[in-house]
This record gives structure tokens, C-alpha cells and sequence, in this order.
């Protein structure tokens, strides 16, 4: 788990929820979430834009983690991609003892405790971080 990815995460707890948000001070979704704690952890993120909310292709996820510094990994992953519904994907962000995530119901960014309630599809670890 990258440390600064985390505590960055951590930081964004309580922010508003806001579908392709990209801005704490108006609201970030989960993808604006992990962008946000990338930048905040002083990399380059290159958020997909113009998703819909439900759907079963993740090509986008897979271009733009790559394009922000993100190598796929079996497990551990600081960026966790997990499938919600059958066809709604969401990213969350590994912390110490949980999660971080855009929860849409709760209408902000919320921890999470614990392992994540929904089958996971792609983890992703910093480029440049072992563990």
C-alpha cells in the first residue's frame, strides 16, 4: 500500500459526492477521487472522461491507469477497480483498515472498513512502489 496515496485518500474523507466530479470543492465521484489523491500525492493523473455511470467495458480504466502511473497487480493493489452491479464498475482506494471510496447514496466520500463488499476486477499498484 503506497503510504502517501493513502493518506492522501484519507484526506478527501467527507468531500461531496458529485457524478464526474472532478474538484473537492464542488464534489468528485470515485474516479475523481482517485485522480484527486494522485495529484495530491504528486503524480500526473489522466482521469477517463465522459464514462457512463453503468457499463461493462473498463478499456477506459485500463488506458488511464496506465497513462497515470498505475501498474496492474494480482493483489494489494493501492487502486482497487470492484463491480458493484452487473454492469457498474468503481473504484476505491486502498487505506490502512479499509477503503476509500465516492459512496453516491451517502452523497460524500466515505472510509470504508474492511475488506470491500463487492468482487473485485483489477487492482493497480503505484508504478514506482513495491508495497
Amino acid at each position: 500500500m503506497s503510504p502517501a496515496l493513502a493518506e492522501t485518500a484519507l484526506g478527501l474523507v467527507g468531500v461531496p459526492f458529485r457524478l464526474h466530479g472532478r474538484d473537492p470543492a464542488t464534489g468528485l465521484d470515485c474516479v475523481g477521487l482517485v485522480a484527486e489523491a494522485l495529484r495530491r500525492a504528486g503524480r500526473q493523473p489522466d482521469p477517463p472522461e465522459g464514462y457512463a455511470l453503468r457499463s461493462t467495458s473498463v478499456a477506459r480504466f485500463l488506458r488511464c491507469a496506465a497513462a497515470s502511473g498505475l501498474t496492474e497487480c494480482a493483489d494489494g493493489g493501492d487502486v482497487v477497480l470492484c463491480r458493484v452491479g452487473p454492469v457498474q464498475s468503481h473504484l476505491a482506494v486502498r487505506v490502512p483498515g479499509g477503503f476509500v471510496h465516492a459512496h453516491a447514496s451517502l452523497g460524500r466520500v466515505t472510509f470504508l472498513p474492511g475488506p470491500l463488499p463487492w468482487p473485485v476486477s483489477l487492482q493497480w499498484r503505484l508504478a514506482d512502489e513495491k508495497d
